[in-house]
């Protein structure tokens, strides 16, 4: 390899090291998972970040003995060829250094792993159903059981069919969010009445499956008050790019709030229900 060549390379790594750090700049959620809003979620994102900087350092040792090796005994240096052999030591260090690696990052994960699983002792349970294409929800714990609604893609029509600009949140949206409180264990279980979906919101750092005969669960605590987004992971359907996943989370004041407001509008369409049933047998 000539040194044009060798220049040429390093050329080139440079260049594309600092094309992703002007994306990076100009925005780091395209390089990066979404900031973490919620206990799971902040460790998978302090894993992530670590696993990174730890393939980063394999890399630069890995690829800087490589290059220079290559061009420190280039033909074109008139280094001598030579002959290699094996050596025990050398294969040992390389076999047991990667182990070690291995474990340091299998802890990490193992806990967050069981941390993610451990839905025991929730302060809000709350039933998710999957449906082609949309999400109902049940609250069955909690200020607000006995509440129930479907959750609709509220994108309008005409952003859909280029007809409109695109909104901020395009088939982000949704016609009725899911509201929580801040501070409190949520408990998500999943299952469908169709085929397989999943519910996922990167920012809570959930995602699960919602299969149809079975239940599963997932929990999250979201640690301050926002709106965080999430769609439907699991390819469901023609229209499976259109159930977004809305949750809402609320101080406990307003979601006691949001509670009552809801237990009225029910009570009154309990009432109407029953008058029509009553002037029908009139």
């Amino acid at each position: 390899m000539s040194g044009k060549a060798a220049a040429r390379i390093v050329g080139a790594l440079a260049l594309g090291f600092y094309s992703g750090l002007v994306l990076a700049a100009a925005d780091p959620h395209q390089l990066n998972l979404p900031e973490p809003q919620s206990v799971i979620a902040q460790q998978i994102y302090d894993m992530h970040t670590m696993l990174l900087w730890i393939c980063l350092a394999i890399f630069v040792g890995v690829f800087g003995v490589m290059f220079y090796s290559v061009l420190k005994h280039r033909k074109s240096l008139d280094y001598p060829a030579a002959n290699f052999h094996h050596s025990t030591t050398v294969e040992i260090i390389w076999t047991i250094i990667p182990i070690f690696i291995l474990v340091g990052m299998a802890y990490p994960a193992t806990k967050t792993v069981i941390a993610m699983k451990d839905t025991s002792s929730p302060d809000i349970t709350i039933k998710a159903t999957g449906y082609q294409w949309k999400w109902g929800y049940d609250y069955l714990t909690g200020e607000g059981e006995g509440i129930s609604f479907l959750s609709n893609l509220a994108t309008p029509k005409a952003q859909i069919e280029n007809a409109a600009p695109k909104g901020e949140n395009y088939l982000l949206e949704v016609d009725n969010r899911l509201v929580v409180p801040v501070g409190k264990k949520v408990r998500i279980l999943l299952t469908a009445n169709d085929v397989i979906h999943a519910w996922w919101v990167p920012a809570l750092g959930v995602k699960q499956d919602a299969i149809p005969g079975f239940i599963r669960d997932v929990w999250f605590t979201v640690e301050k008050p926002g709106t965080y987004r999430g769609q439907c992971a699991e390819l469901c359907g023609k229209e499976h790019g259109f159930m977004p996943i809305v949750v809402e989370a609320v101080t406990p004041e307003q979601y006691a709030q949001w509670v009552g407001e809801q237990k009225t509008k029910l009570a009154a369409a309990t009432v109407d229900v029953n008058k029509e049933f009553t002037m029908d047998e009139l």
